[in-house]
């Protein structure tokens, strides 16, 4: 291990602390909706990825939801599969190569996950003063 370049000031070693305290609560939140709606963290971000698809297909490859998850392939071959037997996701091929399995909501997926998302809308008041002290706090980490 090797000594810091600079020292590390209690300041700003409390605004480090109070930032991640607050992302968690964030999380701990949002975690709660999940499971009030019949979901895990893990499925309800996995059904979040898949909707909020970048390129807004509502669709991913096995792939693709690995590298937006940080997670093993094995990992989320399992995780859709638990997801499927749910009926929250389905498979399909693609057309251009039938190798590439792309992953997309059920009606019952896009239903629970809309209702986390409209139920933590409630509440984005509360979401949103937290999301703005946290880039406060983050801010004032990166600058001193």
């Amino acid at each position: 291990m090797t000594q810091p370049s600079s020292p590390i000031s209690l300041d700003q070693i409390q605004r480090i602390a109070e930032f991640r305290a607050q992302l968690r609560a964030f999380l701990g939140r949002s975690d709660d909706v999940a499971r009030r709606w019949g979901l895990t963290p893990q499925r309800h971000l996995l059904l979040l990825m898949i909707m909020g698809a970048a390129d807004g297909s509502g669709r991913l490859s096995l792939t693709e939801i690995a590298d937006r998850l940080s997670l093993s392939p094995n990992t989320v071959t399992e995780l859709v599969a638990r997801a499927e037997e749910l009926g929250l996701v389905e498979r399909s091929h693609a057309e251009h190569d039938q190798r590439v399995v792309y992953i997309s909501l059920t009606e019952e997926g896009e239903q629970r996950l809309l209702g986390t998302l409209e139920e933590n809308e409630l509440a984005r008041a509360e979401f949103n003063a937290a999301f703005s002290k946290l880039a406060r706090v983050f801010r004032s980490t990166t600058r001193a």
